[in-house]
């Protein structure tokens, strides 16, 4: 087993980048997200491809495999699938693309602004329950809803999972249409790294 950290920050990460055996770096982010901003050379697994593909996506990767994502819940949840499936000692940049962007380091835009999937999680859990709180006025039995989603996010919180983040992944404009197995199998297994 490999005795490094498995955690990264931005700093240690930036330089081992520019060393001589730069890691591979996996994006699990939506496809949306990552388009609007990712670092440079990444490839984008989105988590719930990387999670029912694991075994065939290790095929092609080492150990040398750093996970990527927003704020680094969903590449913690992709470091513990890939040691599932076998493959040990990946890293997690700690803070993910927000802590990666606060220290200045460089980022491919695409110049189109989406919502990440955090952000959208709390603008559709938010708009349920006011709906349910104000429609409860009128139909009284609607504060179950409320409640059903609050519990809802308790037991996310708890387990460190997301159902409704899970479902919003699944949306047009959450996927991208360069994100089938078949293309990233194909990008991970060649030495090119992507832009």
């Amino acid at each position: 087993m490999n005795d490094m950290p498995t955690r990264l920050d931005a700093a240690s990460l930036r330089a081992r980048l520019d060393g001589p055996t730069p890691p591979r770096l996996l994006d699990v982010r939506t496809p949306g997200e990552f388009a609007t901003a990712h670092i440079p050379g990444s490839y984008n697994v989105p988590l719930d491809m990387l999670r029912e593909h694991r075994d065939e996506l290790c095929r092609h990767l080492d150990e040398d495999v750093v996970l990527i994502c927003r704020s680094g819940v969903r590449a913690g949840q992709g470091e513990q699938a890939l040691a599932e499936a076998g493959l040990l000692g990946t890293r997690v940049l700690e803070g993910g693309i927000t802590a990666w962007e606060a220290a200045g380091a460089p980022l491919n835009r695409d110049g189109r602004n989406r919502w990440d999937l955090e952000r959208q999680v709390r603008l559709v859990a938010g708009a349920i329950v006011l709906a349910a709180v104000v429609g409860s006025v009128a139909v009284p039995g609607l504060k179950w809803v409320a409640a059903f989603v609050g519990g809802g996010l308790t037991f996310a919180a708890l387990t460190n999972t997301c159902a409704m983040g899970m479902l919003l992944s699944k949306l047009p404009f959450n996927r991208g249409a360069g994100c089938d197995l078949r293309t990233i199998s194909a990008q991970l297994a060649s030495e090119e790294r992507p832009a």
